[in-house]
């Protein structure tokens, strides 16, 4: 049977359960929580993480949560390690780099950049010993620039080297996934390994069908929405995923949030904007989408598929 690590260890896929595929427990910068520790409430974001999971754990059955922050997130494992024992949810962590490239990375080959990733997917990462299981990777609004094309082509040559998948951050209205398919393509990445994600930023189904038609599964992982103008809300957000499910890509879709707690942040009025934004935390989706795709057709069979089955067979290369 197949294994998966978490921030706690290996456990069996079938033990993942109910996936939010695309979170995190708290994001800030590389660098912050060395240099300037006070501007990182690691106690309150710990509490309120804590109580988030553990209350999505027992009222939607949540078990596992993909936290996909990279080391330029400020991905502090200590942390995530402790939340995952506190709430009983499985905390599966990530290699690679978002959108803060350092300027080293532009200026090397991708060689130099992929047995980084490596290490911290078959060695552990830093000195904690806790092993990355999936390698994130980042563009964003105007397409991938030469920096970001470097990380892109390390993580298909960690991809190559340890078979983990690639879950993508993208800005769907400029197609940048289709950019991204094309450099990972080159680089004779199996798609079927990719997950082009954020791609419900864009109601443009031929878009969304035609990343499909490459084999490439895709993540609906921006709930609720709607904060960024001009970007569906979370009502649209779930029409599109109908679509899909219409369309026949139930088993290459996947939802989640792309959420972390308001404490990750620094400011009460930054938090409370961020409360008031989502203040059913990673039970939004279990409480508002599940239902009202429930509403348009979806069978319970459709709902597992989404929730279970698919992260499962992503994540665990079943």
């Amino acid at each position: 049977m197949a294994t998966l690590q978490t921030v706690l260890g290996a456990i069996e896929a079938d033990d993942l359960g109910f996936t939010l595929s695309h979170e995190h427990v708290g994001t800030n910068a590389a660098g912050l929580r060395h240099t300037y520790p006070e501007i990182i409430d690691r106690e309150g974001i710990i509490e309120q993480s804590t109580a988030a999971l553990k209350e999505a754990y027992d009222e939607a059955g949540l078990r596992t949560i993909i936290d996909v922050s990279t080391f330029d997130l400020g991905r502090d494992i200590a942390t995530i390690a402790q939340v995952s024992r506190q709430s009983g949810v499985n905390i599966v962590v990530a290699t690679g780099n978002h959108l803060a490239v350092p300027r080293p990375f532009g200026e090397v080959s991708p060689d130099v950049i992929a047995p980084m990733f490596v290490r911290e997917i078959e060695e552990g990462i830093e000195d904690t010993g806790v092993k990355a299981a999936v390698i994130k990777v980042a563009s964003d609004r105007g397409g991938i620039t030469p920096p970001q094309e470097n990380v892109l082509r390390a993580a298909a040559r960690a991809h190559h080297r340890t078979g983990a998948p690639i879950s993508t951050h993208t800005w769907s209205p400029d197609r940048v996934g289709d950019q991204q398919v094309a450099i990972l393509e080159e680089e004779g990445v199996d798609m079927e390994r990719v997950s082009i994600g954020h791609s419900n930023d864009y109601t443009e189904m031929d878009y969304l069908l035609g990343l499909l038609d490459k084999g490439v599964w895709l993540g609906l992982d921006r709930y609720p929405g709607g904060r960024v103008p001009g970007t569906p809300d979370w009502e649209v957000r779930t029409e599109i995923a109908w679509k899909l499910i219409e369309a026949g890509f139930t088993e290459r879709i996947m939802l989640s949030h792309d959420y972390s707690v308001p404490k990750a942040r620094h400011g009460a009025e930054v938090q409370e904007d961020r409360r008031r934004a989502n203040p059913d935390g990673y039970n939004f989706i279990p409480r508002k989408v599940l239902p009202r795709l429930r509403e348009l057709g979806a069978t319970d069979a459709d709902i597992h598929q989404l929730m279970v089955v698919n992260p499962r067979k992503f994540f665990a290369g079943e």
